[in-house]
Protein backbone atom coordinates (compact mmCIF):
# COMPACT_ATOMS: atom_id res chain seq x y z
CA UNK A 1 0.00 0.00 0.00
CA UNK A 2 1.23 3.31 -1.05
CA UNK A 3 1.13 6.03 1.73
CA UNK A 4 0.28 9.84 0.88
CA UNK A 5 2.40 12.90 2.42
CA UNK A 6 1.06 16.04 2.57
CA UNK A 7 3.71 18.45 2.65
CA UNK A 8 3.05 22.01 4.05
CA UNK A 9 5.94 23.94 3.46
CA UNK A 10 6.51 27.73 2.07
CA UNK A 11 10.47 27.61 1.43
CA UNK A 12 9.67 25.64 -2.32
CA UNK A 13 13.61 24.43 -2.03
CA UNK A 14 13.18 22.61 1.31
CA UNK A 15 9.94 21.90 0.11
CA UNK A 16 10.62 19.90 -3.17
CA UNK A 17 14.00 18.64 -1.36
CA UNK A 18 11.34 16.48 1.15
CA UNK A 19 9.04 15.68 -1.62
CA UNK A 20 12.18 14.06 -3.14
CA UNK A 21 13.11 11.92 -0.19
CA UNK A 22 10.08 10.82 0.70
CA UNK A 23 8.97 10.06 -3.36
CA UNK A 24 12.52 7.87 -3.34
CA UNK A 25 11.16 6.08 -0.29
CA UNK A 26 8.28 4.78 -1.89
CA UNK A 27 5.92 7.53 -0.82
CA UNK A 28 2.94 9.11 -3.21
CA UNK A 29 3.59 13.20 -2.26
CA UNK A 30 0.94 16.38 -2.14
CA UNK A 31 2.66 20.04 -2.19
CA UNK A 32 1.58 23.52 -0.72
CA UNK A 33 3.75 26.39 0.21
CA UNK A 34 1.18 28.27 2.48
CA UNK A 35 -1.21 27.09 5.38
CA UNK A 36 -4.87 27.59 3.80
CA UNK A 37 -3.68 25.71 0.37
CA UNK A 38 -2.23 23.06 2.72
CA UNK A 39 -5.27 22.45 5.25
CA UNK A 40 -7.80 22.53 2.20
CA UNK A 41 -5.82 20.30 0.19
CA UNK A 42 -5.54 17.75 3.60
CA UNK A 43 -9.40 18.20 4.22
CA UNK A 44 -9.44 17.18 0.65
CA UNK A 45 -6.95 14.42 -0.43
CA UNK A 46 -7.07 13.38 3.25
CA UNK A 47 -3.19 12.32 3.24
CA UNK A 48 -1.90 9.82 5.56
CA UNK A 49 0.52 11.85 6.97
CA UNK A 50 1.51 15.75 7.52
CA UNK A 51 4.67 17.58 7.85
CA UNK A 52 3.76 20.79 8.31
CA UNK A 53 6.30 23.69 9.36
CA UNK A 54 5.29 26.24 11.89
CA UNK A 55 6.58 29.56 10.29
CA UNK A 56 3.71 29.81 6.99
CA UNK A 57 2.95 32.60 5.63
CA UNK A 58 -1.18 33.78 6.50
CA UNK A 59 -2.08 30.85 8.50
CA UNK A 60 0.82 29.49 10.41
CA UNK A 61 1.80 26.15 11.10
CA UNK A 62 -0.05 26.00 14.75
CA UNK A 63 -2.94 27.53 13.16
CA UNK A 64 -3.26 24.78 10.54
CA UNK A 65 -2.53 22.02 13.19
CA UNK A 66 -4.98 23.16 15.20
CA UNK A 67 -7.48 23.38 12.74
CA UNK A 68 -7.03 19.66 12.02
CA UNK A 69 -7.20 18.71 15.21
CA UNK A 70 -10.47 20.40 15.67
CA UNK A 71 -12.42 18.72 12.90
CA UNK A 72 -13.66 16.23 15.56
CA UNK A 73 -15.98 14.67 13.25
CA UNK A 74 -13.01 14.27 9.65
CA UNK A 75 -10.77 11.18 9.38
CA UNK A 76 -8.06 13.98 8.84
CA UNK A 77 -8.81 14.60 12.72
CA UNK A 78 -6.58 12.00 13.39
CA UNK A 79 -3.80 11.82 10.37
CA UNK A 80 -0.48 11.99 12.20
CA UNK A 81 1.28 15.57 11.93
CA UNK A 82 4.93 16.11 12.25
CA UNK A 83 5.96 19.46 12.55
CA UNK A 84 9.55 21.35 11.17
CA UNK A 85 10.18 24.20 12.98
CA UNK A 86 13.55 26.42 13.02
CA UNK A 87 12.37 27.82 16.29
CA UNK A 88 14.89 26.72 18.98
CA UNK A 89 12.46 27.56 21.83
CA UNK A 90 11.20 24.30 23.67
CA UNK A 91 8.16 26.39 24.71
CA UNK A 92 7.12 26.16 20.81
CA UNK A 93 7.61 22.60 20.46
CA UNK A 94 5.59 22.07 23.41
CA UNK A 95 2.63 24.32 22.02
CA UNK A 96 2.73 22.09 19.30
CA UNK A 97 2.28 18.26 21.16
CA UNK A 98 -0.15 20.57 22.97
CA UNK A 99 -2.46 21.06 20.15
CA UNK A 100 -2.05 17.44 19.05
CA UNK A 101 1.11 17.04 16.32
CA UNK A 102 3.13 13.93 17.18
CA UNK A 103 6.42 14.56 16.54
CA UNK A 104 8.88 17.54 15.49
CA UNK A 105 12.04 18.03 13.80
CA UNK A 106 14.05 21.17 13.95
CA UNK A 107 15.87 22.83 11.06
CA UNK A 108 18.10 22.40 9.89
CA UNK A 109 17.69 18.50 10.01
CA UNK A 110 18.55 15.13 7.38
CA UNK A 111 15.31 14.56 5.03
CA UNK A 112 16.66 10.76 5.59
CA UNK A 113 15.54 11.40 9.62
CA UNK A 114 12.24 12.76 8.75
CA UNK A 115 11.22 9.69 6.55
CA UNK A 116 12.44 7.75 9.16
CA UNK A 117 10.45 9.51 11.80
CA UNK A 118 7.32 9.44 9.82
CA UNK A 119 8.30 5.57 8.85
CA UNK A 120 8.21 4.43 13.33
CA UNK A 121 4.57 6.71 13.74
CA UNK A 122 3.30 4.02 10.50
CA UNK A 123 5.09 1.03 12.11
CA UNK A 124 2.98 1.82 15.24
CA UNK A 125 -0.30 1.89 13.79
CA UNK A 126 0.69 -1.25 11.74
CA UNK A 127 1.55 -3.24 14.89
CA UNK A 128 -1.40 -2.55 16.52
CA UNK A 129 -3.00 -3.16 13.29
CA UNK A 130 -1.65 -7.08 13.66
CA UNK A 131 -2.52 -7.69 17.04
CA UNK A 132 -6.33 -7.73 17.52
CA UNK A 133 -6.80 -7.10 21.13
CA UNK A 134 -8.86 -5.06 23.80
CA UNK A 135 -7.30 -3.46 27.03
CA UNK A 136 -9.86 -2.82 29.67
CA UNK A 137 -10.28 -0.99 32.97
CA UNK A 138 -13.75 -0.19 34.12
CA UNK A 139 -15.36 2.09 31.84
CA UNK A 140 -12.33 2.39 29.60
CA UNK A 141 -12.14 0.30 26.71
CA UNK A 142 -9.05 0.78 24.03
CA UNK A 143 -9.34 -1.36 20.94
CA UNK A 144 -5.90 -1.83 19.65
CA UNK A 145 -5.91 -3.07 16.61
CA UNK A 146 -8.57 -0.43 15.73
CA UNK A 147 -6.90 2.22 17.25
CA UNK A 148 -9.58 3.18 18.82
CA UNK A 149 -10.53 4.41 22.39
CA UNK A 150 -13.97 4.62 24.48
CA UNK A 151 -14.41 6.06 27.99
CA UNK A 152 -18.23 5.17 29.29
CA UNK A 153 -19.01 4.19 25.59
CA UNK A 154 -17.89 7.51 24.08
CA UNK A 155 -15.39 7.60 21.84
CA UNK A 156 -12.00 9.63 22.72
CA UNK A 157 -10.37 11.57 20.47
CA UNK A 158 -7.04 10.63 20.85
CA UNK A 159 -3.86 11.57 18.72
CA UNK A 160 -1.09 8.45 17.62
CA UNK A 161 1.36 9.23 20.20
CA UNK A 162 -1.41 9.84 22.98
CA UNK A 163 -3.21 6.40 22.00
CA UNK A 164 0.64 4.59 21.90
CA UNK A 165 0.90 6.16 25.66
CA UNK A 166 -1.99 4.92 26.87
CA UNK A 167 -1.77 1.47 25.63
CA UNK A 168 1.62 1.30 27.35
CA UNK A 169 0.53 2.47 30.58
CA UNK A 170 -2.10 0.07 30.06
CA UNK A 171 -0.37 -2.72 29.38
CA UNK A 172 1.84 -2.28 32.51
CA UNK A 173 -0.26 -1.45 34.66
CA UNK A 174 0.57 -0.98 38.32
CA UNK A 175 4.42 -0.66 36.74
CA UNK A 176 6.16 2.80 37.30
CA UNK A 177 7.32 3.58 33.80
CA UNK A 178 10.03 6.28 33.54
CA UNK A 179 9.98 8.99 30.79
CA UNK A 180 11.80 7.73 28.91
CA UNK A 181 10.86 3.89 29.42
CA UNK A 182 7.58 5.82 28.13
CA UNK A 183 9.26 7.29 24.68
CA UNK A 184 10.75 3.61 23.73
CA UNK A 185 7.93 1.44 24.59
CA UNK A 186 5.18 4.24 23.15
CA UNK A 187 6.97 5.90 20.23
CA UNK A 188 10.31 3.88 19.71
CA UNK A 189 13.40 4.46 19.85
CA UNK A 190 13.62 6.99 16.62
CA UNK A 191 11.29 9.61 18.76
CA UNK A 192 13.31 12.75 20.12
CA UNK A 193 13.89 12.04 23.06
CA UNK A 194 12.64 15.30 24.94
CA UNK A 195 11.00 13.75 28.30
CA UNK A 196 8.99 16.84 28.52
CA UNK A 197 7.15 15.63 25.84
CA UNK A 198 5.79 13.12 27.60
CA UNK A 199 4.42 15.06 30.27
CA UNK A 200 2.34 17.09 27.64
CA UNK A 201 0.90 13.59 26.32
CA UNK A 202 0.31 12.68 30.28
CA UNK A 203 -1.42 15.95 30.83
CA UNK A 204 -3.61 15.52 27.65
CA UNK A 205 -4.90 12.09 28.66
CA UNK A 206 -5.82 13.16 32.12
CA UNK A 207 -7.83 15.64 30.25
CA UNK A 208 -9.79 12.96 28.08
CA UNK A 209 -9.96 9.70 30.88
CA UNK A 210 -9.98 11.09 34.78
CA UNK A 211 -13.13 12.85 36.31
CA UNK A 212 -11.03 15.03 37.85
CA UNK A 213 -8.00 15.77 35.90
CA UNK A 214 -6.42 17.23 39.12
CA UNK A 215 -6.67 14.49 41.28
CA UNK A 216 -5.83 11.96 39.43
CA UNK A 217 -6.95 8.07 39.61
CA UNK A 218 -5.96 6.29 36.65
CA UNK A 219 -2.82 7.60 35.92
CA UNK A 220 -0.82 8.60 38.67
CA UNK A 221 2.63 9.91 39.37
CA UNK A 222 5.27 8.81 40.96
CA UNK A 223 8.02 11.76 41.74
CA UNK A 224 10.93 11.87 40.90
CA UNK A 225 10.67 8.50 38.79
CA UNK A 226 7.70 8.69 36.33
CA UNK A 227 4.11 7.59 35.94
CA UNK A 228 1.91 4.27 36.76
CA UNK A 229 -1.46 3.45 35.45
CA UNK A 230 -3.27 1.90 39.01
Amino acid sequence: MTRTVLIIEDERKIAQWVQTYFEHAGFATLLATDGAVGLALARAEQPDIVILDLNLPGMDGLDVCRALRGDKKAIIAHVPIIMLTARVEETDRLIGLELGADDYVTKPFSPKELVARARALFRRLDQYAASPRELKDGDLLVEVDAHQAFLGGFSLDLTPNQFAILVALLENRGRVLSRSQLIEQALGYEYDRQERSVDVYIRQLRQKIESDPADPQRIQTVFGIGYRYV
